[in-house]
Protein backbone atom coordinates (compact mmCIF):
# COMPACT_ATOMS: atom_id res chain seq x y z
CA UNK A 1 0.00 0.00 0.00
CA UNK A 2 1.40 3.44 -0.93
CA UNK A 3 2.48 6.05 1.63
CA UNK A 4 2.35 3.47 4.40
CA UNK A 5 4.49 3.77 7.53
CA UNK A 6 4.42 2.68 11.15
CA UNK A 7 4.90 4.93 14.18
CA UNK A 8 5.28 3.79 17.77
CA UNK A 9 4.84 6.33 20.58
CA UNK A 10 6.53 5.66 23.94
CA UNK A 11 5.34 7.72 26.91
CA UNK A 12 7.60 7.12 29.93
CA UNK A 13 5.48 8.46 32.78
CA UNK A 14 6.14 8.43 36.51
CA UNK A 15 3.22 6.13 37.24
CA UNK A 16 2.73 4.25 33.96
CA UNK A 17 4.49 3.57 30.67
CA UNK A 18 2.28 3.60 27.60
CA UNK A 19 2.98 2.44 24.06
CA UNK A 20 0.76 3.21 21.05
CA UNK A 21 1.31 1.68 17.60
CA UNK A 22 -0.17 3.53 14.63
CA UNK A 23 -0.20 2.79 10.93
CA UNK A 24 -0.13 5.78 8.61
CA UNK A 25 -1.94 5.15 5.34
CA UNK A 26 -2.31 8.05 2.90
CA UNK A 27 -2.21 10.70 5.62
CA UNK A 28 -4.44 8.94 8.16
CA UNK A 29 -3.24 7.38 11.40
CA UNK A 30 -4.92 4.13 12.39
CA UNK A 31 -4.23 2.90 15.93
CA UNK A 32 -3.48 -0.82 15.74
CA UNK A 33 -1.99 -1.63 19.15
CA UNK A 34 -1.70 -0.26 22.69
CA UNK A 35 0.31 -1.34 25.74
CA UNK A 36 0.32 0.00 29.30
CA UNK A 37 2.54 -1.03 32.18
CA UNK A 38 2.98 0.29 35.73
CA UNK A 39 6.15 2.35 35.96
CA UNK A 40 9.13 1.57 38.12
CA UNK A 41 12.38 3.47 38.48
CA UNK A 42 11.06 7.03 37.99
CA UNK A 43 10.68 9.97 40.36
CA UNK A 44 8.99 13.28 39.44
CA UNK A 45 9.13 12.37 35.76
CA UNK A 46 12.87 11.64 35.82
CA UNK A 47 14.46 8.22 35.36
CA UNK A 48 16.38 7.22 38.50
CA UNK A 49 16.81 3.50 37.81
CA UNK A 50 17.56 2.70 34.17
CA UNK A 51 17.24 -1.10 34.51
CA UNK A 52 13.78 -0.94 36.11
CA UNK A 53 12.53 1.49 33.49
CA UNK A 54 13.93 -0.65 30.67
CA UNK A 55 12.11 -3.69 32.06
CA UNK A 56 8.81 -1.78 32.27
CA UNK A 57 9.27 -0.52 28.70
CA UNK A 58 9.80 -4.09 27.49
CA UNK A 59 6.56 -5.20 29.16
CA UNK A 60 4.54 -2.34 27.66
CA UNK A 61 6.07 -2.93 24.24
CA UNK A 62 5.28 -6.66 24.44
CA UNK A 63 1.61 -5.84 25.09
CA UNK A 64 1.49 -3.50 22.11
CA UNK A 65 3.29 -6.01 19.88
CA UNK A 66 0.77 -8.72 20.73
CA UNK A 67 -2.21 -6.50 19.91
CA UNK A 68 -0.67 -5.03 16.76
CA UNK A 69 0.79 -8.35 15.57
CA UNK A 70 4.10 -6.70 14.69
CA UNK A 71 7.65 -6.58 16.00
CA UNK A 72 8.55 -3.14 17.36
CA UNK A 73 12.10 -2.06 16.60
CA UNK A 74 12.07 1.72 17.10
CA UNK A 75 10.01 4.28 18.99
CA UNK A 76 9.13 7.96 19.09
CA UNK A 77 9.84 8.84 22.72
CA UNK A 78 8.93 11.80 24.88
CA UNK A 79 11.34 13.75 27.07
CA UNK A 80 9.94 15.58 30.14
CA UNK A 81 10.08 19.36 30.34
CA UNK A 82 12.02 19.37 33.63
CA UNK A 83 14.60 22.18 33.42
CA UNK A 84 13.80 22.63 29.73
CA UNK A 85 15.39 25.70 28.15
CA UNK A 86 14.05 27.25 24.96
CA UNK A 87 15.90 29.80 22.84
CA UNK A 88 15.82 31.33 19.37
CA UNK A 89 18.78 30.46 17.15
CA UNK A 90 19.97 31.62 13.73
CA UNK A 91 22.35 30.16 11.19
CA UNK A 92 23.78 31.50 7.94
CA UNK A 93 25.96 30.01 5.19
CA UNK A 94 27.20 31.01 1.76
CA UNK A 95 25.69 28.67 -0.81
CA UNK A 96 28.36 29.67 -3.35
CA UNK A 97 30.16 32.58 -4.98
CA UNK A 98 27.43 32.64 -7.59
CA UNK A 99 23.76 31.73 -7.40
CA UNK A 100 23.12 28.01 -7.41
CA UNK A 101 20.37 25.64 -6.39
CA UNK A 102 20.05 24.93 -2.68
CA UNK A 103 20.42 21.23 -1.82
CA UNK A 104 19.78 18.94 1.16
CA UNK A 105 23.41 19.38 2.15
CA UNK A 106 22.98 23.17 2.28
CA UNK A 107 19.97 22.81 4.59
CA UNK A 108 21.98 20.55 6.88
CA UNK A 109 24.90 22.99 6.80
CA UNK A 110 22.80 26.00 7.81
CA UNK A 111 21.14 23.94 10.57
CA UNK A 112 24.59 22.94 11.85
CA UNK A 113 25.60 26.61 11.81
CA UNK A 114 22.59 27.44 14.00
CA UNK A 115 23.77 24.85 16.53
CA UNK A 116 27.21 26.44 16.95
CA UNK A 117 27.10 27.67 20.55
CA UNK A 118 28.71 27.00 23.89
CA UNK A 119 26.38 24.89 26.01
CA UNK A 120 27.13 24.39 29.72
CA UNK A 121 28.71 20.96 30.30
CA UNK A 122 25.62 19.72 32.16
CA UNK A 123 23.20 20.46 29.29
CA UNK A 124 22.49 18.69 25.99
CA UNK A 125 20.65 19.58 22.80
CA UNK A 126 17.29 17.82 22.50
CA UNK A 127 15.82 19.20 19.28
CA UNK A 128 15.98 22.01 16.75
CA UNK A 129 12.79 23.16 15.07
CA UNK A 130 13.11 25.42 11.97
CA UNK A 131 10.68 28.35 11.83
CA UNK A 132 11.74 29.92 8.54
CA UNK A 133 14.49 30.06 5.93
CA UNK A 134 15.78 33.21 4.22
CA UNK A 135 17.30 33.09 0.73
CA UNK A 136 19.19 36.24 -0.31
CA UNK A 137 16.99 38.35 1.96
CA UNK A 138 13.65 36.79 0.99
CA UNK A 139 12.11 35.47 4.20
CA UNK A 140 9.14 33.32 5.20
CA UNK A 141 10.40 30.30 3.22
CA UNK A 142 9.51 26.87 4.61
CA UNK A 143 11.52 24.73 2.16
CA UNK A 144 14.44 26.43 0.36
CA UNK A 145 15.54 23.37 -1.62
CA UNK A 146 15.76 23.79 -5.41
CA UNK A 147 15.64 27.56 -5.01
CA UNK A 148 18.53 29.60 -6.39
CA UNK A 149 20.58 31.78 -4.08
CA UNK A 150 23.96 32.90 -2.78
CA UNK A 151 23.19 33.17 0.94
CA UNK A 152 21.00 30.88 3.04
CA UNK A 153 19.79 31.68 6.55
CA UNK A 154 17.68 29.71 9.00
CA UNK A 155 15.75 30.84 12.06
CA UNK A 156 14.75 28.15 14.52
CA UNK A 157 13.96 27.20 18.11
CA UNK A 158 16.47 25.17 20.10
CA UNK A 159 15.42 22.95 23.02
CA UNK A 160 18.05 21.89 25.55
CA UNK A 161 17.65 19.69 28.63
CA UNK A 162 19.91 18.44 31.42
CA UNK A 163 22.35 15.92 30.02
CA UNK A 164 21.38 13.39 32.70
CA UNK A 165 17.71 13.47 31.67
CA UNK A 166 18.51 12.90 28.00
CA UNK A 167 21.16 10.24 28.65
CA UNK A 168 18.98 8.21 31.03
CA UNK A 169 16.03 8.30 28.62
CA UNK A 170 18.15 7.11 25.71
CA UNK A 171 19.90 4.47 27.79
CA UNK A 172 16.65 3.00 29.13
CA UNK A 173 15.20 2.75 25.62
CA UNK A 174 18.36 1.14 24.26
CA UNK A 175 18.49 -1.34 27.19
CA UNK A 176 14.92 -2.30 26.33
CA UNK A 177 16.26 -3.39 22.92
CA UNK A 178 14.77 -0.49 20.96
CA UNK A 179 16.11 2.17 18.62
CA UNK A 180 15.14 5.83 18.93
CA UNK A 181 13.25 7.04 15.89
CA UNK A 182 12.69 10.51 17.30
CA UNK A 183 12.88 12.35 20.64
CA UNK A 184 10.22 15.00 21.31
CA UNK A 185 9.75 17.32 24.28
CA UNK A 186 6.52 16.18 25.96
CA UNK A 187 4.38 19.36 25.91
CA UNK A 188 5.13 20.00 22.23
CA UNK A 189 3.87 16.52 21.37
CA UNK A 190 0.79 16.68 23.60
CA UNK A 191 -0.24 19.97 22.01
CA UNK A 192 -0.55 18.27 18.61
CA UNK A 193 -3.66 16.41 19.76
CA UNK A 194 -4.91 18.35 22.80
CA UNK A 195 -5.08 21.75 21.08
CA UNK A 196 -6.88 22.82 17.93
CA UNK A 197 -5.05 24.64 15.15
CA UNK A 198 -6.60 27.93 16.26
CA UNK A 199 -5.65 27.35 19.91
CA UNK A 200 -2.03 26.71 18.91
CA UNK A 201 -2.07 29.82 16.71
CA UNK A 202 -3.68 32.40 19.03
CA UNK A 203 -2.14 31.04 22.23
CA UNK A 204 -3.28 28.53 24.84
CA UNK A 205 -2.04 27.15 28.15
CA UNK A 206 -1.81 23.35 28.21
CA UNK A 207 -1.67 21.70 31.63
CA UNK A 208 -0.73 18.01 31.82
CA UNK A 209 -1.69 16.75 35.28
CA UNK A 210 0.11 13.44 35.57
CA UNK A 211 0.80 11.06 38.41
CA UNK A 212 4.27 12.22 39.40
CA UNK A 213 4.28 15.85 38.30
CA UNK A 214 2.27 18.56 36.56
CA UNK A 215 3.51 20.42 33.48
CA UNK A 216 2.09 23.74 32.29
CA UNK A 217 3.15 24.96 28.87
CA UNK A 218 2.18 27.78 26.56
CA UNK A 219 1.73 27.23 22.84
CA UNK A 220 1.52 30.46 20.82
CA UNK A 221 1.96 30.91 17.07
CA UNK A 222 2.35 27.10 16.91
CA UNK A 223 5.50 27.33 19.05
CA UNK A 224 6.27 26.16 22.56
CA UNK A 225 7.17 29.36 24.40
CA UNK A 226 7.02 28.44 28.06
CA UNK A 227 7.31 25.33 30.21
CA UNK A 228 6.87 25.19 33.97
CA UNK A 229 6.96 21.95 35.96
CA UNK A 230 5.44 21.44 39.38
CA UNK A 231 6.76 18.21 40.97
CA UNK A 232 3.39 17.13 42.35
CA UNK A 233 0.60 15.17 40.73
CA UNK A 234 -1.93 12.46 41.32
CA UNK A 235 0.27 10.31 43.52
CA UNK A 236 0.48 13.17 46.03
CA UNK A 237 -3.31 13.10 46.20
CA UNK A 238 -3.12 9.37 46.90
CA UNK A 239 -0.54 9.90 49.64
CA UNK A 240 -2.67 12.61 51.25
CA UNK A 241 -5.67 10.29 51.37
CA UNK A 242 -3.48 7.56 52.86
CA UNK A 243 -2.05 9.82 55.58
CA UNK A 244 -5.25 11.64 56.55
CA UNK A 245 -7.43 8.53 56.63
CA UNK A 246 -4.68 6.26 58.02
CA UNK A 247 -5.14 3.71 55.26
CA UNK A 248 -2.59 2.04 53.01
CA UNK A 249 -1.71 3.42 49.58
CA UNK A 250 -3.56 0.77 47.58
CA UNK A 251 -6.79 1.43 49.48
CA UNK A 252 -6.23 5.17 49.14
CA UNK A 253 -5.84 4.80 45.37
CA UNK A 254 -9.04 2.78 45.17
CA UNK A 255 -10.91 5.41 47.20
CA UNK A 256 -9.66 8.12 44.86
CA UNK A 257 -10.80 6.20 41.78
CA UNK A 258 -14.17 5.02 43.10
CA UNK A 259 -15.37 7.98 45.17
CA UNK A 260 -12.99 10.88 44.54
CA UNK A 261 -13.87 14.32 43.22
CA UNK A 262 -11.90 17.56 43.16
CA UNK A 263 -14.97 19.71 43.83
CA UNK A 264 -15.89 19.62 47.52
CA UNK A 265 -18.93 21.85 46.94
CA UNK A 266 -20.46 19.27 44.61
CA UNK A 267 -19.67 16.33 46.92
CA UNK A 268 -22.38 14.95 49.21
CA UNK A 269 -21.87 14.99 52.97
CA UNK A 270 -24.51 12.30 53.51
CA UNK A 271 -22.92 9.82 51.10
CA UNK A 272 -20.51 7.65 53.15
CA UNK A 273 -18.38 4.60 52.41
CA UNK A 274 -16.18 2.23 54.48
CA UNK A 275 -12.43 2.76 54.73
CA UNK A 276 -9.96 0.17 56.02
CA UNK A 277 -7.96 1.82 58.80
CA UNK A 278 -4.51 0.57 59.76
CA UNK A 279 -4.52 -0.88 63.29
CA UNK A 280 -8.30 -1.25 63.50
CA UNK A 281 -10.41 -4.33 62.89
CA UNK A 282 -13.53 -2.44 61.84
CA UNK A 283 -13.58 -0.05 58.86
CA UNK A 284 -14.38 3.63 59.42
CA UNK A 285 -17.13 5.49 57.56
CA UNK A 286 -15.89 8.48 55.55
CA UNK A 287 -18.10 10.94 53.71
CA UNK A 288 -17.70 11.77 50.04
CA UNK A 289 -17.36 15.44 51.01
CA UNK A 290 -14.47 14.79 53.43
CA UNK A 291 -12.61 12.80 50.76
CA UNK A 292 -13.22 15.60 48.25
CA UNK A 293 -11.76 18.15 50.66
CA UNK A 294 -8.54 16.12 50.90
CA UNK A 295 -8.25 15.88 47.12
CA UNK A 296 -9.18 19.51 46.55
CA UNK A 297 -6.58 20.78 49.02
CA UNK A 298 -3.65 19.16 47.18
CA UNK A 299 -4.80 20.11 43.67
CA UNK A 300 -5.46 23.67 44.85
CA UNK A 301 -1.82 23.94 45.91
CA UNK A 302 -0.63 22.69 42.52
CA UNK A 303 -2.89 25.03 40.54
CA UNK A 304 -2.01 28.04 42.72
CA UNK A 305 1.71 27.52 42.18
CA UNK A 306 1.20 27.20 38.43
CA UNK A 307 -0.98 30.31 38.42
CA UNK A 308 1.82 32.37 39.95
CA UNK A 309 4.22 31.27 37.22
CA UNK A 310 1.72 31.77 34.40
CA UNK A 311 0.73 35.21 35.70
CA UNK A 312 4.36 36.33 35.58
CA UNK A 313 4.39 35.64 31.84
CA UNK A 314 0.87 37.04 31.27
CA UNK A 315 0.01 33.65 29.77
CA UNK A 316 -3.51 33.65 31.24
CA UNK A 317 -4.31 36.64 29.00
CA UNK A 318 -4.01 34.49 25.89
CA UNK A 319 -7.35 33.98 24.10
CA UNK A 320 -7.18 30.17 24.04
CA UNK A 321 -7.62 29.85 27.80
CA UNK A 322 -6.52 26.61 29.45
CA UNK A 323 -6.74 23.01 28.30
CA UNK A 324 -6.07 20.35 30.94
CA UNK A 325 -5.24 16.72 30.31
CA UNK A 326 -3.28 13.86 31.90
CA UNK A 327 -4.40 10.91 34.00
CA UNK A 328 -5.24 12.87 37.16
CA UNK A 329 -7.78 15.02 35.28
CA UNK A 330 -9.99 11.91 35.13
CA UNK A 331 -11.06 12.97 38.65
CA UNK A 332 -14.51 14.62 38.46
CA UNK A 333 -14.53 18.29 39.40
CA UNK A 334 -10.99 19.04 38.17
CA UNK A 335 -12.19 21.46 35.49
CA UNK A 336 -14.43 23.36 37.92
CA UNK A 337 -11.60 23.64 40.47
CA UNK A 338 -9.16 24.88 37.82
CA UNK A 339 -11.65 27.51 36.61
CA UNK A 340 -12.12 28.82 40.14
CA UNK A 341 -8.40 29.08 40.85
CA UNK A 342 -7.16 30.48 37.53
CA UNK A 343 -10.05 32.97 37.30
CA UNK A 344 -9.58 34.31 40.85
CA UNK A 345 -8.78 38.03 41.10
CA UNK A 346 -9.26 38.50 37.37
CA UNK A 347 -11.74 40.79 35.62
CA UNK A 348 -12.66 38.06 33.17
CA UNK A 349 -12.98 34.33 33.84
CA UNK A 350 -10.36 32.04 32.31
CA UNK A 351 -11.95 29.33 30.17
CA UNK A 352 -10.85 25.82 31.15
CA UNK A 353 -11.69 22.62 29.30
CA UNK A 354 -10.46 19.06 29.53
CA UNK A 355 -9.06 17.06 26.61
CA UNK A 356 -9.69 13.32 26.40
CA UNK A 357 -8.71 11.31 23.29
CA UNK A 358 -11.83 10.07 21.51
CA UNK A 359 -10.24 7.05 19.82
CA UNK A 360 -11.75 3.74 20.88
CA UNK A 361 -9.57 2.12 23.53
CA UNK A 362 -7.77 5.42 24.29
CA UNK A 363 -10.65 7.33 25.89
CA UNK A 364 -8.72 8.32 28.98
CA UNK A 365 -6.68 11.54 29.41
CA UNK A 366 -3.63 9.48 30.44
CA UNK A 367 -3.15 8.50 26.77
CA UNK A 368 -2.85 12.09 25.47
CA UNK A 369 0.94 12.19 25.61
CA UNK A 370 1.54 8.88 23.79
CA UNK A 371 -1.00 9.80 21.12
CA UNK A 372 0.68 13.18 20.71
CA UNK A 373 4.07 11.58 20.12
CA UNK A 374 2.98 9.53 17.11
CA UNK A 375 0.97 12.45 15.73
CA UNK A 376 3.98 14.77 16.02
CA UNK A 377 6.24 12.28 14.25
CA UNK A 378 3.72 11.60 11.49
CA UNK A 379 3.35 15.33 10.76
CA UNK A 380 7.08 15.97 10.42
CA UNK A 381 8.21 17.10 6.99
CA UNK A 382 11.37 16.32 5.00
CA UNK A 383 12.79 19.68 6.12
CA UNK A 384 12.14 18.91 9.79
CA UNK A 385 13.93 15.59 9.36
CA UNK A 386 16.86 17.19 7.51
CA UNK A 387 17.36 19.79 10.22
CA UNK A 388 17.06 17.20 12.97
CA UNK A 389 19.60 14.95 11.23
CA UNK A 390 22.44 17.24 12.36
CA UNK A 391 21.58 16.75 16.05
CA UNK A 392 23.75 14.58 18.31
CA UNK A 393 20.82 12.08 18.28
CA UNK A 394 19.63 12.23 14.66
CA UNK A 395 16.10 11.11 13.90
CA UNK A 396 15.02 8.44 11.48
CA UNK A 397 11.52 9.28 10.32
CA UNK A 398 10.07 6.91 7.70
CA UNK A 399 8.13 8.71 4.98
CA UNK A 400 6.98 11.74 6.98
CA UNK A 401 3.53 13.02 6.05
CA UNK A 402 3.53 16.36 4.26
CA UNK A 403 1.65 19.22 5.95
CA UNK A 404 -0.67 19.52 2.94
CA UNK A 405 -2.18 16.18 3.99
CA UNK A 406 -3.69 16.68 7.47
CA UNK A 407 -3.27 13.74 9.81
CA UNK A 408 -6.47 12.16 11.10
CA UNK A 409 -6.63 9.56 13.83
CA UNK A 410 -9.04 6.67 13.39
CA UNK A 411 -10.56 4.40 16.01
CA UNK A 412 -8.41 1.93 17.91
CA UNK A 413 -8.93 -1.61 19.13
CA UNK A 414 -9.40 -2.35 22.81
CA UNK A 415 -6.54 -1.16 25.00
CA UNK A 416 -5.33 -1.67 28.53
CA UNK A 417 -6.40 1.00 30.98
CA UNK A 418 -3.56 3.20 32.24
CA UNK A 419 -2.06 2.36 35.60
CA UNK A 420 -2.59 4.84 38.40
CA UNK A 421 0.06 5.94 40.94
CA UNK A 422 0.77 3.80 43.94
CA UNK A 423 3.78 5.43 45.62
CA UNK A 424 4.58 9.00 46.70
CA UNK A 425 7.76 10.92 45.96
CA UNK A 426 9.55 13.66 47.87
CA UNK A 427 8.48 17.24 47.21
CA UNK A 428 10.84 19.79 45.68
CA UNK A 429 10.25 23.31 44.35
CA UNK A 430 8.90 23.68 40.82
CA UNK A 431 11.02 24.89 37.92
CA UNK A 432 10.05 27.73 35.60
CA UNK A 433 11.57 28.69 32.27
CA UNK A 434 10.41 31.53 30.08
CA UNK A 435 11.08 31.93 26.37
CA UNK A 436 9.71 35.42 25.62
CA UNK A 437 9.09 38.15 28.20
CA UNK A 438 6.07 39.26 26.20
CA UNK A 439 4.09 36.70 24.21
CA UNK A 440 2.48 39.38 22.06
CA UNK A 441 5.67 40.93 20.70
Amino acid sequence: MENRALYVGLDIGTTSIKVIVAESVQGQLNIIGVGSQRSSGLSRGIIVDIDKVASAIQSAVAQAEEKAAIKIASVVAGVPANMLQIESVNGMIAVGDQSKEITDADVQAVAAAALVRNLPPERATLSLVPTEFIVDGFDGIKDPRNMVGVRLEMHGILFTVPKTVLHNTKKAIEKAGLKIQCLVVDPLAAAQVALTDAEQDFGTVLIDLGGGQTTASVIHDHKLKLATVDPEGGEYVTKDISVVLNTDLKDAEKLKRDYGTADSLAAKADNSFPVTVVGKTEPALISEKYLAEIIEARLTQVFNRLKQQLDQAHALDLPGGIVITGGTTALPGTVALAEDIFSAERDQAVRVKRFVPDEMGLRHPAFTQALGLITYAAQMTDIDALVASVLPTPIDIAKPIQPSKPTKVASAPQAAQPDEPDAPVDKKPGIFHRFFDNFFE
